[in-house]
């Protein structure tokens, strides 16, 4: 691990313009710099550095950060790799903290294993190209596969002699050990004798490559088959390889992935060869196996569009598209093309350039979803049972699909291929939604209890009591006041009521609107910001429906205050002891919000604003500078986010008048950015509350109608009693 003082020397000497400039031609947009986003294609600049605030940001795909989120977005490298490109680039010296003997061992083992791997790549290669048998064998059977020796080269192929341990011998000779070699797979024991073997004899060699380039494992195809030997044989699981987490080729391919915003997604590794030689470089490969979740996230990193190329056979296609909901799940764009029968990736760009391969895909590429339900189509025929197995496999797809849009879209197209009614392919896929919805809240409830009777000495509540009586209804009502809307009939619209969900007694002993166990801390004391204001005797939890959520984007303003200014003093007040007491931007959030029974919604934010507060007395603490350089990357750019703006007044503009900035009024603009959240929430609430008279039972149950009534009128005193308090007028009927 880098040391904090060794970060912050990299920190304080990089300079982002001058970091930028070396990937990006500048030009000075008044305070600024603007030029060409390097991720992703466009004519006008949207890119835009920040040399005062020592960010950057692209405001038309997003990406940007400090230097060294640049660096590891372009570069592809990691937080602490990024960091040591940087101090190499100012001569920086690299101080990491002393790990423990632990540490050390399991470092040294995978820094042993990948000088291994290394030296066999290097091994193999020089076979290859200078042995007799490489070259005879090996290097013919390449050519004899259209590969020209440049790409050759470029993928580092190489070839392991027909002998059954000439690379253990040759290895032990420079000095390797054999327990590294047993580690990386290329060698095992024979169980007869317990001598040392090489896997992969007699096969050419395809190097499997991490993002940053560094050899984790092989492949090796033997060259001539008589049914009893495997064709291609793989590196076994290690330390430093999962094969569910690589893809073949994926080093060679980032940059145009992510110039292209596409991935194409083929099998094997001469596959990715081919293409690439063929001029289209956005190529992987899965290796033979279905997709798994780590191999999609990679793809993710990259680019949310992919297409998948399948043999023109059809050979194994019903089984690998399984794996592709897992794409759907992830919100990604999946294309497939179907190649010509007789043909794959790798015999179709032997015979066909970049230009005609990507028409051809062009022309031929259809949606996921169209593409399996033709397919399985053709298999059913005019069987009932199995027609209905189609539906429901086809449903399952859709219902992943993150985007009501794209779902609306696809139900449509469904209805029409498969000649039933959409009301039906909507309820379907409705019940399946609700249904893994359920599934993920109990799952989350579960683990949030389990968390919660670690970290407190109290005795938890009973596994699956309702902790936000409102946890299940449908948001998206308006808030408007009014007359109550009458339930919705059935089978109209497409939509399916809220299920009936029972609210908490005062028995329950649970904090929420049903509850009235616990007042409100200010309530008759004078203590809150809303003084002796008559308020609903509960505390109210904004509903957990959704990750975003009206008040989401209130956060978010409020949380721009935290990550800017979380260190400045706002105000000083006396203690207990009539001594003056600092309060600073952070200290007031904290105790506006627990004051009231609140926290923030996002996790993210909670995390920042919790190490803000862990972090604020250390001395020379900038807020600011501490998250933007956090080794969470997912934190340190939600920071650097929260910090970039488009557009800066000019000089011009602060000279010939005086601007007030954020800065200078905060004791005025962070209580007014906390009520209007405050406000958000309550508004929220009295959506979930309208939802729920919906409910049919609600309606036929008189006490429980009341009840919730109740609660909708207490919840609009909360409403007006804030709104008094922002100075705003809101009219209740």
């Amino acid at each position: 691990m880098i040391d904090q003082a060794t970060i912050d020397r990299i920190l304080d000497a990089a300079q982002i313009v001058d970091v930028v400039s070396e990937f990006v031609t500048l030009k000075r947009a008044g305070v600024n710099y603007k030029g060409l986003c390097p991720f992703h294609n466009e004519k006008t600049p949207s890119f835009v550095v920040s040399p005062s605030k020592g960010l950057c940001k692209c405001f038309s795909c997003g990406k940007g950060g400090n230097v060294v989120h640049f660096i590891m977005e372009h570069e592809q490298l990691n937080y602490y790799e990024a960091l040591k490109w940087l101090a190499n680039k100012y001569h920086i010296e690299v101080k990491e903290r002393e790990l423990s003997d632990e540490e050390k061992q399991a470092q040294n083992d995978r820094e042993s294993m990948f000088v291994v791997n290394d030296f066999a790549n290097n091994y193999f290669q020089n076979l290859l190209h200078n042995h007799i048998d490489g070259q005879s064998i090996g290097l013919a059977y390449f050519r004899q596969r259209g590969f020209r020796d440049d790409i050759i080269r470029k993928f580092q192929l190489g070839y392991s002699l027909n002998e059954r341990d000439a690379l253990a011998k040759e290895a032990k000779r420079k000095g390797f050990k054999e327990e590294f070699l047993e580690k990386t797979g290329l060698c095992y024991r024979r169980d007869n004798d317990g001598q040392l073997r090489d896997r992969f004899w007699g096969r050419v060699m395809f190097p499997v490559h991490t993002l940053s380039g560094k050899v984790i494992a092989f492949g090796g195809r033997v060259l001539k088959t008589d049914g009893k030997v495997a064709k291609y044989v793989n590196s076994p699981e290690s330390e430093i390889y999962h094969k569910s987490n690589e893809l073949y080729g994926i080093y060679f391919a980032k940059q145009a992935i992510v110039r292209d915003d596409r991935c194409f997604l083929v099998e094997g590794y001469t596959d990715v060869i081919s293409m690439h030689q063929a001029g289209i470089e956005n190529v992987v490969a899965s290796s033979g196996t279905s997709l798994t979740s780590g191999q999609i996230r990679l793809i993710h990193r990259f680019t949310n569009n992919i297409t998948v190329l399948y043999d023109g056979d059809g050979a194994g296609i019903k089984a690998s598209i399984r794996g592709i909901d897992m794409l759907l799940e992830e919100g990604m764009n999946i294309k497939v093309v179907l190649l010509p029968d007789g043909e794959d990736p790798d015999s179709f760009a032997r015979k066909h350039n970049a230009t005609d391969y990507k028409a051809y895909i062009n022309s031929h590429e259809v949606d996921f979803i169209r593409f399996k339900t033709n397919l399985l189509l053709e298999e059913v025929g005019n069987d009932p049972i199995k027609r209905a197995g189609l539906i429901g496999d086809i449903v399952r797809s859709i219902s992943v699909i993150p985007e009501n849009i794209v779902r609306s879209v696809y139900i449509r197209e469904c209805s029409q291929l498969l000649q039933v009614e959409e009301k039906l392919l909507v309820q379907e896929v409705n019940k399946l939604m609700m249904r893994t919805k359920e599934e993920k809240r109990a799952s989350a409830e579960k683990q949030r209890q389990r968390e919660a009777a670690k970290n407190s000495p109290l005795q938890p509540p009973p596994e699956g009591e309702a902790l936000a009586s409102t946890a299940n209804f449908d948001p998206s009502l308006s808030g408007r006041d009014g007359p109550i809307p009458p339930p919705m009939e059935e089978g109209g619209g497409v939509s399916v009521p809220p299920p009936s969900v029972p609210f908490p007694s005062e028995e329950s002993g649970v904090n929420n609107l049903a509850g009235h166990s616990t007042p409100l801390p200010w309530e008759g004391q004078g203590e809150g910001p809303l003084g002796n204001s008559p308020l609903v005797e509960g505390l109210f939890i904004p509903s957990q429906n959704k990750q975003k959520k009206a008040y989401h984007d209130k956060e978010v303003l409020l949380m721009q205050q935290v990550v800017r200014y979380g260190e400045r003093v706002m105000y000083a007040e006396e203690d207990e002891e009539r001594k003056i007491r600092e309060v600073t931007v952070v200290e007031h959030i904290m105790a506006d919000l627990a004051v009231d029974g609140l926290e923030l919604q996002d996790p993210m934010h909670r995390r920042m604003l919790d190490e803000v507060v862990q972090h604020l007395h250390t001395e020379g603490f900038v807020a600011s500078r501490y998250l933007f350089s956090h080794p969470d990357p997912q934190m340190a750019r939600l920071a650097a986010d929260l910090c970039s703006d488009r557009y800066q007044l000019s000089k011009y503009h602060y000279r010939s008048q005086k601007v007030v900035t954020d800065g200078e009024r905060l004791h005025e603009l962070v209580p007014h950015l906390l009520t209007d959240l405050k406000l958000a929430i309550v508004e929220d609430e009295l959506k979930q509350v309208l939802a729920a008279l919906q409910d049919r039972t609600v309606m036929t149950d008189a006490a429980r109608y009341m009840e919730i009534m109740k609660r909708y009128k207490d919840l609009s005193e909360v409403q007006r009693a804030i709104a008094k308090h922002a100075g705003d007028r809101v009219v209740l009927s």
